[in-house]
């Protein structure tokens, strides 16, 4: 590759799209990432001779975006999607005791997909039941991108249409939780609804729900990194950019430790805060809007046991503070016979400092309470990783602050789940981000490109 040079900031899911798609349209690309490796905020690290993912990241069969960089590098078969929708919902704390349901879908059209499934979903009345269903219907009806949904607040719009406290605890916050990272209270209607809309309601398939079979490092960093090289990439970890300056002839000069790279283009991958102290003057008519996006935590514990206390491969839970709880025990290579759980905790600002200790005092009596032969098993290790800025928080008016990929500086561009993307801060809104960054620069460099959806179309 010759001629035109692109520098793209920040190795996580939006970097790492954006140089493949600015290399596969030729344009020579160098990626700087300050950590060690690539991945951004999806990735592993190794605990003896476990790999263990920083918290447990799924996808939906409808997030084509992320399907696509799956296929890009080679990891499509390594994070497979369930054949259909089956979420195991477990309840410990019915009135008669633990009761299993399940959220399953058909393959009846939408909304049908779904009705045997709510008609015999335990947790709920036979009037929450129908009162779910009118809700969901008058979904359909929202337009996700009316200015005036993101104003208010999902709990509110919940209340009006009859959802009672339990609905939205045993249904609406079950999903919204795990892909928002709010409750509904602190949550967008303009979001929520994209999201039940998108997944649950756009087609039958489209919340049957995919994961990594394998550590998300060896999709995220050692895969990419081989498909960018592939495309010869010029990929430097460890590089912290200090400073993006724009240069005479419309050129850019990108300042590291020590050295300086010149650009034609570059593209800011990074968090909202690093974005805002690395802008030039004039680059957003607010750029204070940035730091107004809030954060919202995600805290993950990691229990190893002795002996399976799980059958399942995941399920979610009711009446008890444990959210989510995945088997890890193939993807880190932990030997047998013992098993790991990853319990995966969103919306986690109660807990997120809380100490280790507390933390262990807290969720091993709520997993044997979940598990009856957790009770029968010996903790081998426990441990906790946290992320205090895990997603941008999906308040009610945050999509006025997110920004679109392109400045008012020609040849800059911005890249992250936390950009106008329409999606929440998911690993589908990361590749999104990537694809119209990519895609702006390559129409500011007169070379020719499809959008990567339309292409597979």
């Amino acid at each position: 590759m010759t001629g035109r040079h692109a520098v793209v900031v920040g190795g996580g899911l939006a970097g790492v799209t954006a140089a493949l798609r600015l290399a596969d349209a030729g344009v020579r690309v160098t990626l700087l990432e300050g950590r060690p490796r690539l991945g951004g905020l999806a990735f592993s690290f190794r605990r003896g001779d476990l790999t263990v993912d920083n918290g447990q990241h799924v996808y939906l069969r409808c997030c084509a975006a992320y399907r696509w960089f799956l296929d890009r590098v080679g990891g499509t078969d390594l994070a497979p999607v369930q054949d259909r929708l089956d979420v195991p919902v477990l309840d410990v704390g019915a009135p008669r005791g633990p009761r299993l349901g399940r959220l399953r879908r058909t393959a009846l059209p939408v909304p049908l997909h779904l009705a045997a499934s709510l008609a015999a979903y335990p947790h709920l009345s036979v009037a929450e039941r129908l009162a779910v269903g009118r809700a969901a219907l008058a979904l359909q009806s929202l337009d996700p991108a009316d200015p005036a949904l993101d104003d208010a607040d999902f709990a509110g719009w919940l209340a009006r249409h009859g959802q009672s406290r339990r609905a939205v605890q045993a249904l609406w916050d079950l999903v919204g939780v795990a892909t928002l990272n709010a409750t509904a209270d602190q949550t967008s209607l303009g979001l929520a609804a994209m999201v039940f809309r998108t997944g649950l309601l756009s087609a039958p398939g489209a919340a049957d729900i995919g994961w990594a079979r394998v550590p998300l490092g060896h999709l995220h960093d050692t895969l990419a990194r081989e498909a960018l090289e592939a495309r010869g990439v010029r990929v430097l970890v460890r590089t912290r950019v200090s400073a993006v300056t724009p240069a005479d002839g419309g050129r850019w000069v990108v300042d590291l430790p020590g050295d300086s790279l010149d650009a034609d283009t570059v593209v800011l991958a990074v968090p909202q805060r690093e974005t805002h102290d690395l802008l030039p003057p004039g680059a957003l008519d607010t750029p204070g809007d940035l730091l107004r996006i809030g954060t919202a935590p995600i805290l993950n514990v990691h229990v190893l046991y002795d002996r399976p206390v799980l059958r399942r491969p995941f399920f979610a839970a009711l009446g008890s503070p444990v959210q989510w709880v995945f088997d890890r025990t193939e993807a880190s290579g932990m030997p047998g016979p013992g098993q790991y759980l990853a319990v995966s905790q969103s919306a986690a600002q109660a807990e997120i400092d809380a100490p280790v200790a507390e933390l262990r005092a807290r969720y091993l009596p709520e997993l044997e309470r979940l598990l009856p032969p957790a009770r029968h098993a010996r903790v081998t290790d426990f441990f906790v990783t946290r992320e205090r800025t895990a997603t941008f928080a999906p308040a009610p008016g945050v999509a006025r602050l997110r920004p679109g990929a392109r400045t008012r500086l020609p040849g800059l561009y911005l890249a992250g789940a936390w950009t106008a993307t329409g999606w929440p801060a998911t690993m589908e809104g990361a590749v999104r981000s990537g694809f119209t960054a990519a895609a702006a620069a390559l129409s500011a460099l007169g070379r020719p490109h499809v959008h990567p959806l339309e292409e597979a179309a």
